[in-house]
């Protein structure tokens, strides 16, 4: 198998699973491959702290299992499951998509924010922020009414809940700059980039550029195909 990029899925939907690796692949502008690979040991969409936990021990498992012919390897749920062990355990970047997004959000000093459906989660993407040092220039998350499983079901239902979260969080909040906070949500964040006054981030294109940073950092970078 060629040189790519492993997107990793700890949502048990292998329709996320594919909508992400599109969404990859677009920001990957032909650098690498993505392939991607879904948990079958959790819920089709991750919406608890326990889930978020229980995903990890899979991201680690999978991340070694398929390491050989990576270049790379993206975690892509936002709690980053799994993220430091998987990667204490292969010799490639390794990122996640919220880690990524926010230390993109955060360039330049910018306050940010997370417009995200899933309200249980935030105490876990408030810690990130913290864990990443940047907990001085986060202003929190904003969530959408309702419940998580049901919006993610009406994609325009969902994209316009996150339009009004991501306003809260400008409006409100003060941010400068807005990551859509979620790998399922990766669709809806795509249609949300331009709406705004302010930058809305998408979580796995920002978690693609951070990763191709790396490998061209360590001087690994294949031929591109």
């Amino acid at each position: 198998m060629a040189p790519h990029i492993l997107l990793i899925n700890p949502n048990s939907s292998h329709a996320t699973s594919d909508m992400m690796q599109t969404i990859a692949l677009k920001a990957a502008g032909g650098r690498l491959d993505v392939k991607a690979v879904t948990a079958d040991r959790s819920p089709p969409m991750i919406t608890t702290p326990e889930q978020l936990t229980a995903s990890a021990a899979q991201v680690v498992e999978l991340g070694t299992a398929h390491e050989r012919d990576c270049a790379g390897i993206i975690v892509s749920a936002f709690g980053d499951p799994g993220l430091a062990e998987l990667r204490r355990k292969v010799n490639v970047p390794v990122v996640g998509i919220c880690e990524a997004s926010m230390i993109a959000a955060s360039q330049g000093g910018r306050r940010f924010a997370v417009a995200t459906s899933t309200p249980d989660l935030v105490e876990a993407i408030d810690q990130r922020a913290v864990d990443l040092g940047l907990g001085h220039l986060y202003a929190g998350v904003r969530c959408t009414a309702g419940d998580p499983l049901a919006l993610a079901a009406d994609a325009e239902l969902l994209a316009e809940a996150l339009a009004g979260a991501v306003r809260d969080c400008i409006d409100l909040a003060g941010a400068e700059a807005v990551i859509i906070g979620g790998g399922p949500l990766g669709q809806a964040a795509e249609q949300l980039r331009t709406r705004f006054g302010k930058p809305v981030l998408g979580p796995i294109p920002c978690a693609v550029e951070r990763v191709f940073g790396l490998i061209e950092r360590d001087g690994v970078l294949p031929q591109a195909i």
